[in-house]
């Protein structure tokens, strides 16, 4: 079987078969080493706003085991937790405290969701590149002042959508690219939990948090349908508060009309028994995938990001694909591209010190606000809401 960083043929693993292996054009591999060398010595300093579970669980140990750049400053307000790991990295009390440090080149705007908009430009008027936790803003009109901040002040500026290094996405974007299923004609995302109670102590559950699992969840599933199939004619949706007592949304169903292409993107945090994670159908065949990325549970072990294992799936929980390849139906299993968070960082190190493009452009993390926008208008009037060119 061919690596996942050198896959230039489809491989299936069929039942009772063994391997199956399609030729086919060679196909650019989504996988790189974090650590990969480079000739520059010069480590950018990144500063977090935040220690909270974003900081604490992704940010933290991408950036310290990246090689191009290393935690200058961590922001906790009344508690030194991240000293226990990165006893040398200085803690601030506040944001002002950061963003006078000199060694800070770079802030991760990972603070609660209403205060991205102010914090961000904050950062950007004090000449830092900024990395924004999803979602990118409130408002399109906020986060179109924030391009055209990052545009005047000649800073990088991005969105962490870190799904779309998902290793599962990953192979459903390469199905999805090389016409597996032949011509896609729909397409369903679910990202789902099961929590039957209100969580205490986090912003994420109070209504003035800006919050909501539309943000939180949707953000990154309705970026992944954007990245698949482009910013849709319109988009219908429903948005609903399920559990007793709750003040934020946690579930949605949205619909994203396109010309040719059927899309619903689900979730709820009451789903005790998971379904499909994906679940696909073409002309000529399905795809159905079960199960989570890895990448977030090795994070919350403390595992080290990178190496040889980084990001693989286990085969248990690769998808099953029943199509029909040059006339020929095929059932089989497909390995699960390895995911890879650490080329989010990849990317942003290349623009900053190449000018190279953005993975993720903040006008694409945008886009995604605007089809927010637009589902919460949908539920709110009852009525399918269109898109209009931009």
């Amino acid at each position: 079987m061919l690596s996942d960083g050198e896959l230039s043929r489809e491989v299936f693993i069929v039942p009772k078969y063994g391997y199956i292996l399609l030729n086919g054009a060679s196909f650019p591999s989504h996988h790189r080493s974090i650590c990969r060398k480079n000739r520059m010595p010069e480590k950018i300093g990144v500063g977090l706003a935040s220690f909270g579970m974003s900081g604490r669980v992704f940010h933290a140990p991408l950036v310290s085991h990246h090689e191009n750049f290393r935690l200058a400053r961590v922001v906790e307000r009344s508690t030194d937790a991240a000293h226990s790991r990165y006893p040398d990295v200085p803690i601030s009390r506040s944001v002002d405290d950061l963003l006078a440090d000199g060694n800070v080149d770079l802030v991760v705007v990972n603070t609660p969701d209403r205060t991205h908009y102010e914090i961000a430009k904050r950062c950007l008027e004090s000449g830092k590149h900024v990395i924004v936790e999803k979602p990118f803003t409130q408002t399109v009109e906020q986060g179109d002042e924030l391009i055209k901040l990052a545009g005047q002040y000649g800073k990088a500026l991005t969105v962490f959508h870190n799904r779309r290094w998902d290793g599962d996405f990953l192979t459903v974007r390469q199905i999805v690219e090389r016409k597996l299923l032949g011509r896609l004609v729909e397409f369903e995302s679910h990202y789902d939990r099961y929590r039957n109670f209100i969580q205490s102590g986090t912003w994420k559950e109070q209504l003035d948090s800006g919050s909501g699992l539309l943000y939180n969840l949707g953000s990154h599933m309705i970026d992944q349908a954007l990245v698949l199939f482009g910013v849709p004619v319109a988009v219908t949706a429903q948005v609903k508060t399920m559990r007793i007592g709750g003040e934020v949304d946690d579930w949605f169903d949205v619909r994203l009309h396109y010309d040719e292409v059927n899309v619903a993107v689900k979730s709820s945090y009451l789903v005790r028994e998971a379904g499909p994670r994906y679940v696909l159908h073409g002309t000529l065949g399905s795809f159905v995938k079960y199960g989570l990325d890895p990448q977030e549970e090795a994070l919350k072990q403390g595992l080290a990001p990178g190496g040889p294992d980084w990001g693989k799936e286990p085969q248990e929980w690769w998808g099953l694909i029943n199509t029909e390849i040059n006339g020929v139906p095929k059932k089989a299993t497909v390995e699960t591209k390895r995911g890879n968070y650490g080329a989010f960082y990849d990317s942003v190190y290349s623009k900053i010190t190449a000018g190279a493009p953005l993975a993720v452009t903040p006008q694409e993390a945008l886009n995604v606000v605007r089809v927010i926008e637009a589902a919460k208008r949908s539920d709110q009037t009852k009525q399918t809401v269109f898109l209009g060119r931009f």
